[in-house]
């Protein structure tokens, strides 16, 4: 068997695959309607690749390499399918002219061929990536939690109307989001790796948001990595606790795991990107036009993020695989154990 696979228990899907089908049409809908609503965003529409050497594609953790192809009739110019849209996002706003309180959202499309394929992974992604203009009164940990909370309530409202097509789908979320810093984590539980910590945390509170991710805590270590260009992990928010981002995270049942549904923070001013690049030793990004033009404030001050459609599909309709609620690809491996234990792959 696979080893990144996981089997739950005597697992029996809920919604057989036509009712899922519907399922997933109605969470989505509905989703990207409230949130729409919630925070005031206009869809647009966004790209599937960029150029390559502009630093407008999201580095991720820094290491993911991005699906590249030369363009035959701009002279064999390279082009890169998007990781995801975090710095394209700003860049439009600014484009449009939305001005603070306002913002957009769009569905985001890539493809990650370093993706470790099991329950939650899969090579292909689709998520909403949305973008907020800000003042720079806003920028502080009480407005992001404001700003989670939101999407929280989206979350919530999203479950309940599952719950009423669906009565099998009985809600789980609490009824508020729990914050925690990444060091009140790493204080909680010493010695243990942050999955683990993670997995203790949400199983305690049911949901949480984890403050400070990229940060590095008191003890040297961070909680996780991320890239230095689009999230503030540095700003002091509370006391010596550092980072206006963060990540959204459930306790899911049918695996026995925290499981994350989204990836937000405020983003880099112009002092916030020059020191978080020199901490990850990439000054030179500094050269490239993305950069330059948060450097030269050509940028609005944002708050943005990306919430996974299919991970959120897969929790609400009680899923044990992304591949219940996407199509991609697998290992025939993968295809032949999930056909046995009634894990029904799109």
């Amino acid at each position: 068997m696979n080893n990144h696979l996981f089997i739950p228990p005597n697992y029996d899907p809920i919604l057989n695959l036509t009712r899922t089908e519907k399922a997933i049409k109605l969470t989505k809908d509905f989703f990207e309607h409230q949130l729409s609503a919630e925070l005031r965003l206009r869809r647009v529409t966004a790209p599937l690749f960029v150029l390559k050497g502009t630093g407008i594609n999201d580095d991720l953790n820094g290491i993911e390499r991005p699906v590249s192809f030369p363009i035959k009739f701009m002279n064999e110019t390279h082009a890169e399918i998007v990781h995801s849209l975090a710095k394209w996002k700003r860049w439009n706003l600014q484009k449009l002219q939305i001005p603070p309180g306002y913002g957009l959202y769009t569905d985001m499309n890539a493809i990650r061929p370093d993706e470790d394929l099991d329950n939650i992974h899969s090579l292909y992604v689709d998520q909403w990536d949305w973008e907020r203009v800000i003042t720079n009164e806003e920028r502080n940990l009480d407005f992001l939690k404001r700003i989670v909370s939101k999407i929280y309530s989206v979350m919530k409202r999203t479950e309940y109307l599952l719950f009423e097509e669906y009565p099998e789908l009985a809600p789980q979320l609490p009824e508020r989001i729990t914050f925690l810093h990444a060091q009140e984590l790493e204080d909680k539980y010493p010695g243990l790796s942050s999955k683990e910590k993670e997995d203790l945390a949400a199983r305690e509170y049911g949901a949480i948001f984890i403050i400070g991710i990229g940060s590095t805590l008191r003890q040297g270590t961070k909680h996780d990595t991320r890239a230095p260009d689009y999230d503030d992990w540095t700003t002091p928010s509370e006391g010596d606790n550092r980072g206006l981002n963060g990540d959204i995270v459930v306790w899911n049942s049918i695996l026995g795991r925290s499981f994350e549904l989204s990836s937000m923070g405020i983003r880099v001013d112009k002092d916030a990107l020059r020191k978080q690049l020199n901490i990850a030793r990439c000054e030179d990004r500094a050269q490239l036009m993305w950069h330059q033009m948060l450097l030269n404030d050509e940028l609005p001050l944002t708050i943005g993020g990306g919430i996974g459609q299919s991970r959120l599909c897969m929790f609400f309709l009680r899923k044990a695989h992304i591949g219940e609620v996407q199509s991609s690809i697998w290992p025939q491996e993968v295809i032949e154990t999930c056909a046995r234990h009634r894990i029904q792959l799109l």
